[in-house]
């Protein structure tokens, strides 16, 4: 059924590309430089391509009074209905919505109320550990743009959204529900795509200061400076910092975080412009524990590492942290060639490192370097012949692309071809560090590493070289019709992923795995504009996702075994076919509706497991074979009226598992077999069947408020579907008052975000999937044994006060 599927898409597409080209004798006259510009940007609305340039341009806006913060209380529904065209289920949020949010949130939380989205935080103030699925895809298998660049780990595919930016910053964020943009760099797109982009800086010379106190000891304080325009360059740009720190909510331990944004326009003649967008990460934060389900009946939210530390106790907090860094740079570019030829060039460049620290326990002697053992390490500190550790990872890659497109308009026709070219290197060495009696570590960067004695090597579980290159070439067309209401948009895709991981610990088993991915992908989409305010589109669209994480191709080792831990998983890709008829409507009531169906094979579902002996969470690929989803989702948003914006969104899903999951198993002998259980229709991980959203704004230019409440449905997080978390609600308040300009304080802010207003205890969402939580007979009789999947817990109440203005 998929082959006949992709099939007709190839087909289709060739047919609408051929056709394309030919309807250039549609063309009757030239059009002015200006009037090419205006032209090519609508002739490309309502195509599978995404936007076709950087948009540099001031949002003018009449009738309307834009505030210092960047609100205008123009956007339906409060900011979470922004105009859409595109012929696929695409939502999204605007300063409108966004600057009312508490400042410690980033772009997942922002989107928490769009249909199909279901967010889960670990901490009521959103900065960290946050996880978001779509539809029941998670986040490891949603695109993430940022400026246009993928800024998220092109490898593990996590997008660390609270490192890319600032939300004071934070100008929009667009989400595509189903399929991602043809010309977007992305090869992990199953899911969908989630579009960011930072404020244009501001033509004249100024800033923004914000100052931010609450709850858990939260604090931030931010500063933007706008250089405006600068004499006759055409150059123009802000640098921002912030530093952000908080206790966590339950346990020791807390975060600190300092950050840098800064995005500079140089404009020219036609429509040519240069964007340099520039952000710069330093983070650390205590980890969470996450419970089991037995643990989480017993104890709730009093599972956390140890506030004080005994010796021979690895669960100490200070001895269990993450360091998330970052710098990345972004060179959007677009060039007017002539009239009707228009490049878009964007080279960036990304740099990730850790590290992750875990404490751990290790034989002082008699353990195992690989599968090597070792003799005495000759380590002070050891309590018979255990040694208390902290193991260190200071993972590190960097990835340098760029992605082009040239595109030609015609008469009625666009036709756009692009080129992608990306290198990702990665490395990653577990070393182990001894612990004092008073628990502090003698290094926790992976500076002085402890050294196998009779080897010389380094103790290390396991010592990964990952290299990545990326080839991506499409081709699209789109043809306008019927005095422009009809819109026919097609395009083909070829990528070509190719892959290399190493592990130089002893006796690893393979050494090197290389990996080589190539997927042709096509889509078509059509749109009719029925009316100026209704709009009727279908869509047919493909993707894949090559295999996550770096340990799906290495093994990881341990001290403590004399055998791998962990072994490489299926290295097949994950590849889908989508389907979509939708409606909308604008005018002062807006609304938004879709029916979606997808189908995957060697689907993946992402579960995070913590490595045997350790408190090291790592990705864990589980390929579950097929999937189907469908469903519908709708969303509702008023304009302004009498200052009131209402909003809702609804979302039904069916997701099913499409055949019986591979488990490992015990036979009547007691050898470890592997059986199948019969999971079969059974619905699938991590895909609530119903998710809702209310939302009411009101802002009359001084006083504004917000208040959301959210459900999220029952979720399991077992293949068997014998375990699961409940159903729950959230809700949100803000409140508010901008005075008028005061002196040199341009529209001073006063504002009060109250969090997860009832107090609510939960488990948010499922961190670990497993075939099975009670032990049963798998399909031939043999013994699958239980797991325990282990879950995220949410954030409790937070209050949180800030003041800000421009100047």
């Amino acid at each position: 059924m998929l082959g006949k599927k992709r099939l007709f898409l190839l087909c289709s597409t060739a047919m609408l590309l051929c056709d394309g080209v030919h309807a250039q004798s549609l063309t009757t006259k030239p059009s002015t430089a200006s009037e090419s510009t205006k032209k090519h940007s609508r002739i490309t609305e309502g195509s599978v391509l995404g936007p076709a340039a950087p948009q540099v341009e001031e949002i003018s806006v009449s009738g309307s009074k834009r505030s210092a913060d960047g609100t205008t209380n123009t956007t339906p529904g409060g900011g979470l209905m922004p105009h859409q065209t595109a012929p696929r289920s695409q939502s999204g949020v605007t300063r409108d919505f966004i600057a009312k949010q508490a400042p410690t949130g980033n772009v997942s939380s922002m989107i928490a109320n769009l249909p199909g989205v279901t967010f889960a935080s670990q901490d009521p103030l959103g900065v960290t550990g946050d996880t978001l699925t779509m539809r029941g895809f998670n986040e490891s298998q949603i695109g993430y743009l940022f400026e246009g660049a993928p800024l998220a780990d092109p490898i593990n595919y996590e997008p660390y959204t609270s490192m890319l930016v600032d939300t004071e910053n934070l100008a929009s964020v667009t989400v595509s529900q189903g399929s991602p943009d043809l010309n977007a760099p992305l090869f992990n797109a199953t899911g969908g795509e989630i579009s960011a982009t930072a404020l244009n800086p501001s033509h004249h010379s100024g800033g923004f200061i914000s100052a931010m106190g609450g709850t858990h000891s939260a604090n931030k304080e931010f500063l933007r400076l706008e250089t405006g325009d600068m004499g006759q360059s055409g150059v123009r740009g802000f640098v921002s910092f912030s530093h952000l720190s908080n206790n966590n909510w339950r346990g020791p331990g807390g975060l600190k975080r300092y950050h840098i944004d800064a995005k500079f326009i140089k404009e020219w003649g036609e429509d040519n412009s240069i964007t340099a967008v520039f952000g710069y990460n330093k983070q650390e934060q205590t980890s969470w524990v996450m419970p089991t389900a037995e643990q989480w009946a017993r104890f709730k939210s009093s599972v956390y590492y140890s506030p004080k530390f005994t010796p021979g106790d690895p669960s100490y907090y200070k001895l269990n942290f993450s360091g998330f860094n970052a710098l990345d740079v972004v060179l959007p570019m677009h060039f007017t060639l002539s009239d009707d030829v228009h490049l878009n060039v964007t080279p960036y460049f990304v740099h990730q490192h850790g590290p992750g620290v875990g404490g751990e326990n290790i034989p002082a002697s008699g353990g195992y370097n690989g599968t090597l053992q070792y003799g005495n390490l000759n380590q002070p500190y050891v309590m018979g012949n255990t040694l208390t550790t902290a193991s260190v990872d200071p993972w590190d890659q960097s990835s340098s692309a760029i992605n082009s497109s040239v595109s030609w308009t015609h008469g009625n026709n666009n036709v756009t071809f692009g080129y992608w070219y990306s290198w990702t290197t990665h490395q990653e060495v577990e070393t182990f560090t001894p612990v004092n009696f008073q628990g502090q570590a003698a290094n926790l960067y992976g500076k002085y590493p402890i050294f196998v004695p009779q080897t010389g090597a380094i103790l290390s579980g396991y010592n990964l070289n990952f290299k990545q290159q990326v080839n991506t070439l499409f081709i699209a067309d789109t043809l306008k019709l019927l005095d422009n209401k009809l819109t026919l948009s097609a395009g083909f895709r070829a990528a070509m992923v190719w892959r290399s991981g190493t592990n130089n610990v002893y006796g690893a088993d393979p050494y090197k795995t290389v990996g080589n991915y190539f997927e042709p992908l096509p889509q078509f989409a059509a749109s009719y504009q029925m009316t100026p305010h209704d709009q009727v589109y279908v869509n047919a669209t493909t993707s894949f996702r090559a295999p996550e994480s770096v340990e799906s191709y290495s093994q990881l080792f341990d001290p403590n075994s004399p055998v791998a831990v962990e072994q490489p998983g299926v290295l097949k890709s994950e590849y889908d076919i989508s389907e979509e008829i939708g409606f909308r409507h604008t005018g002062r009531i807006n609304v938004q509706a879709s029916l979606f169906n997808a189908n995957m094979t060697n689907h993946q579902v992402t579960s995070s497991g913590y490595i045997p002996f350790t408190n090291s969470l790592v990705a864990e690929p589980i390929n579950i074979g097929g999937q189907t989803s469908r469903g519908a989702q709708i969303e509702v948003g008023l304009r302004p009226w009498h200052h009131f914006s209402p909003y809702v969104s609804a979302q039904y899903l069916h997701a099913t598992i499409d055949n019986n999951v591979a488990a490992a198993a015990m036979n009547a002998a007691g050898r470890s077999v592997i059986d199948y259980l019969p999971t079969t229709g059974r619905h699938a991980v991590d895909s609530p069947s119903f998710t809702a959203a209310l939302g009411l704004a009101y802002d009359d230019g001084h006083f504004f408020g917000n208040f959301d409440v959210r459900y999220q449905g029952k979720m399991y997080s077992t293949f068997m579907n014998d375990e699961s978390i409940p159903g729950y609600v959230i809700s949100d308040l803000t409140a508010g008052y901008r005075f008028d300009h005061v002196g040199p304080l341009k529209g001073p802010k006063l504002q009060l975000n109250l969090v997860n207003l009832g107090n609510n205890i939960y488990r948010s969402i499922p961190a670990s999937s497993t075939g099975t939580a009670v032990t049963q007979k798998g399909v031939y009789g043999n013994t699958v044994v239980a797991g325990a999947p282990v879950y995220q817990v949410g954030g409790n109440f937070a209050a949180l006060f800030s003041a800000s203005t421009g100047f």
